[in-house]
């Protein structure tokens, strides 16, 4: 099983130094990937304002600043960007980090960050299949003419060329987008409010994946399957707001065992609270695990 963490979001206000920081923590601890949530506002639910940084120019920086872990956006929101542009993006970021770059995809859910930057709320579904078709075809190499109902490309082709085909990863368990993206990603994530944060809700929540990748014609075998897991780090009130039980780092590695048995090939560890420390500490607790 591979672990790997993501950085922080809307915990609180964390500067540049200290993500680079935490970076290199998780890169130095052995973790094997970093992720990078993409989102502009958090706004309601009896919370502060609160925003992370843009998720692009942040994976950019990381690209720099590490050598060796895996980097990518958890996930990347199609609506956000004309689906070239993402393409584009990918396709740099992907030469930056000399092929470590896996470009993980979503319709985008939070309704008001949608509101707040102008970005059109409706057919979320149907617009996510228009983009993603555009981005995946782009990424292959191909030159892509493109006419729907949102979007439009003429001829359009990333240049200079991908020295790889960036991998994909969707992060949606809907049965239209798994309809939409199963028949061509390498990868599917599932964020741990979507199961419960528990071994058994994740195992059966991977039948339905299973099920969907039949359906659209592909072996589960051929896709990775990546489940985010909550772990309270030490016994403070935390500082990540949460609806679901968190895993305690004591109880930690026996739960990642476990998910390895229900069909988890990865792991991306959420931490509250995340700072260099505990990044660190988790790292050293499960090190039997990596």
């Amino acid at each position: 099983m591979r672990v790997g963490i993501q950085l922080p979001e809307v915990e609180r206000e964390v500067r540049w130094p200290e993500v680079a920081a935490i970076a290199r923590a998780a890169e130095e601890s052995r973790f094997e990937s970093i992720w990078v949530g993409d989102h502009h506002l958090y706004r309601g639910g009896g919370q502060p304002e609160r925003g992370p940084w843009d998720a692009w120019t942040q994976l950019a920086a990381l690209a720099v600043v590490t050598s060796r872990v895996r980097l990518g956006p958890l996930v990347a929101a199609t609506a956000f960007h004309a689906p070239g542009v993402i393409a584009r993006m990918a396709a740099s970021i992907d030469e930056i980090s000399g092929g470590r770059f896996t470009l993980g995809l979503g319709a985008g859910w939070n309704e008001p960050e949608f509101r707040a930057f102008g970005f059109p709320f409706d057919r979320t579904v149907s617009r996510f299949a228009e983009s993603f078709e555009i981005v995946r075809r782009l990424l292959a190499g191909e030159h892509v003419t493109f006419k729907g109902e949102f979007q439009n490309v003429e001829d359009a082709v990333v240049l200079p060329p991908p020295r790889r085909r960036v991998p994909l990863m969707l992060g949606s368990n809907g049965a239209r987008m798994l309809g939409i993206a199963l028949p061509f990603v390498d990868a599917w994530n599932t964020w741990f409010r979507s199961y419960g944060n528990t071994v058994e809700g994740f195992a059966n929540l991977r039948g339905d994946v299973d099920a969907a990748c039949v359906r659209a014609g592909r072996d589960p075998g051929e896709i990775a399957h990546s489940a985010c897991v909550l772990v309270r780090v030490g016994d403070g009130a935390g500082e990540r707001p949460h609806d679901v039980p968190p895993v305690a780092l004591k109880d930690l590695v026996g739960h990642l065992r476990l998910l390895a048995e229900a069909g988890a090939d990865e792991v991306i560890l959420v931490l509250d609270p995340i700072d260099e420390r505990s990044t660190r500490a988790v790292a050293d607790a499960i090190v039997d695990v990596k």
